[in-house]
């Protein structure tokens, strides 16, 4: 069956013959020009089309005001001025070096107990001393006579290989070589530091001068003096204790100190007190302090500053934000559906929200504030495109123990009081970037759970002459030499297929450390340090590390937090740090860092067991 045909479609359209007959309508473009840009610009000629698709897509709905245009704030700041580690003395916080200078510096070993070390900075310093008597010209007349004098005064003994005090420095070949070179030709430059800095005249013990040379010799020994303490920073000593005023707590492994400075904000308080509770070692920021209400370090520091300007706000922009245009399209550098958070994964989830959905809702105001500023924010006022102004409140303002306060890059304040928020913003006298240099000691505390011990693993010790080399190493060198110089006797001959041993030894570079009870405590537990006998005499092994030897010099015991090492483990480094302040002073100074471990480990320790004495017998026939 066929449909009829229709000769006159106008007619039977308009007079609808042929119901069955659509009609359909084709809007396309006839651009009669060879540019294309007017079309691509897609200008809407109908107003109300606009206004409809606006009110289609939710933009009257809308509750916020007009985009800001100038921005007030008057802004108080201070400078920190006081320092104290924890427990230590109040010292004036120093403004020619970071921050990370006076925080993480440790004193020099020169020595642990009876033997030193450090021969690389002896000589350093003795080298120093023989180059200022060179270039003076007063003495440089006698000068050769002078300089045998000082070597003969302050000499740097010869090792005595059969010794076994001397093991230390005899033990590794190259260490034995430089102390042979050494030996009678250069001068101990640190015991004649420490006699300057100790009150003595540089020409004691030198015959043969006149006055004239002695005044000379005097003010050549405390440029010495300066030129060492300014080479390398360390901390003060306590008088009359046996500690230095360093910030290590060798019990928590970490770095604690407070810094103090006139609170910006005025008040009845004399100064406000940033206290770091928690702080590894290695990049200082405005995170690691907290408001200690405990009391001042006694010091008020330089009065407050104001900081008055008028800006223009900038909204804040990030790859992959929408964009508030609607022809815009976003770019594909940032893929968000590759993000794949669990349910409770709230750290993501807040984070695609927040680039999923807010764009142009943030606004940066600029607002420059030098380095080592406590600043706060007096007063903030918005003025918009409808000329209408509005005061704005820290947005962290209220109780601080409050759960739903939102704030960001506030300080916290210790302690469990119902205190108000601390709305300042401190930008601590810290540099963006520090040189490392090669690890000096490397301590692994690592959990033996078939010991039940924690052990102190000395991955890297420092050898006599300054250079870091394997723990492993050095005590297997140790031991041997040790064993040269005391042969064990011969074991008699077995009297049975099987003996039984009390206790194996483990290396000489993993120092023990064991559960013990807390003070007055009848379930906490501290780890102290302990010692494995020696397989030569029998005697305590020692550590060969300053961050093991907390103590041991002084006889003192050494404990650690249990809750210090966990599973996971605890490694931390000594190295020396080198960074450039902002006069292009540079800073010098050791420090320890603390970082994670690399799990548990095992001593191979076993008690109680039974070894195989028999010989094995000789090789059976082969086929």
């Amino acid at each position: 069956m066929t449909e009829p045909r229709i000769d006159k479609l106008r007619a039977a359209l308009d007079g609808r013959e042929a119901p069955t007959v659509g009609l359909w309508n084709r809007l396309e473009g006839r651009p009669r020009t060879t540019d294309f840009a007017r079309a691509l610009r897609a200008e809407v000629r109908d107003p109300l089309w606009m206004l409809t698709r606006q009110w289609q897509l939710g933009e009257f709905r809308g509750a916020d005001a007009g985009s800001p245009v100038t921005v007030t704030y008057s802004v108080d700041t201070t400078t920190p001025s006081r320092f104290r580690p924890a427990g230590g003395a109040v010292e004036p916080l120093p403004a020619d070096r970071p921050l990370e200078t006076v925080a993480e510096r440790r004193a020099l070993p020169f020595a642990f107990g009876a033997d030193r070390i450090a021969f690389d900075l002896r000589l350093a310093i003795g080298r120093r001393w023989m180059k200022l008597l060179a270039q003076n010209l007063l003495l440089n007349i006698v000068s050769l006579n002078v300089r045998q004098k000082y070597i003969a005064r302050y000499p740097i003994a010869l090792p005595d290989p059969t010794a076994d005090a001397d093991t230390p420095r005899v033990a590794h070949p190259e260490v034995w070589s430089t102390m042979q070179a050494l030996a009678g030709r250069r001068m101990d430059g640190y015991e004649f530091y420490r006699f300057l800095k100790g009150g003595g005249a540089a020409y004691d013990g030198i015959s043969g001068l006149l006055g004239l040379h002695r005044t000379e010799l005097v003010r050549l020994g405390k440029r010495l003096v300066d030129w060492f303490d300014a080479l390398i920073d360390q901390p003060a000593e306590n008088p009359g204790t046996p500690t230095t005023n360093a910030t290590w707590d060798p019990r928590r492994l970490e770095h604690r100190f407070s810094v103090s400075a006139r609170p910006p904000e005025g008040g009845t308080a004399t100064e406000k007190v940033l206290t770091v509770r928690e702080y590894p070692g290695g990049t200082l920021d405005w995170h690691a302090f907290s408001i200690d209400p405990a009391g001042p370090l006694g010091g008020t520091g330089p009065a407050a500053a104001s900081l008055h300007r008028t800006v223009f706000p900038a909204p804040v922009r990030f790859s992959g934000m929408p964009l508030p245009r609607w022809w815009a399209l976003e770019d594909e550098r940032t893929n968000f559906a590759a993000v794949r958070p669990d349910s409770t994964d709230l750290a993501r989830l807040v984070f695609l929200e927040f680039a999923l959905v807010y764009s142009n809702d943030w606004y940066q105001l600029p607002c420059d504030l030098p380095a080592g500023t406590l600043a706060s924010i007096k007063g903030l006022a918005v003025t918009d495109v409808f000329g209408q102004q509005r005061w704005i409140t820290p947005a962290g303002s209220g109780s601080d123990a409050d759960w739903q306060r939102w704030t960001m890059f506030t300080l916290d304040t210790i302690g469990d009081d119902d205190v108000s928020a601390d709305t300042s913003l401190l930008l601590p006298p810290s540099v963006p970037k520090v040189a490392e240099g090669p690890v000096l000691e490397e301590v692994a505390l690592i959990r033996d759970e078939s010991a039940n011990m924690v052990w102190g693993v000395e991955q890297s010790v420092r050898l006599a002459t300054g250079e870091a080399r394997r723990g492993s190493e050095v005590a297997a060198e140790i031991l041997a030499h040790r064993l040269l110089l005391h042969p064990p006797a011969a074991p008699p001959p077995p009297a049975a297929p099987v003996a039984y041993k009390a206790m194996n030894s483990v290396p000489e570079n993993w120092i023990p450390f064991i559960p013990v009870h807390t003070p007055g405590q009848n379930r906490d537990i501290q780890l102290q340090r302990a010692a494995m006998p020696s397989v030569v005499d029998g005697k305590p092994v020692h550590p060969r590390t300053s961050l093991l030897r907390e103590g041991f010099d002084a006889g003192l015991q050494y404990f650690v937090n249990e809750e210090e090492v966990p599973q996971s483990g605890t490694r931390i480094t000594v190295s020396y740090n080198r960074t450039r302040w902002r006069d292009g002073r540079v800073a010098v100074w050791l420090s320890a860092q603390r970082s994670v471990g690399r799990g548990e480990g095992s001593s191979g320790l076993a008690f109680d067991f039974l070894t195989d004495t028999t010989p094995p017998g000789p090789p059976g026939p082969t086929a």
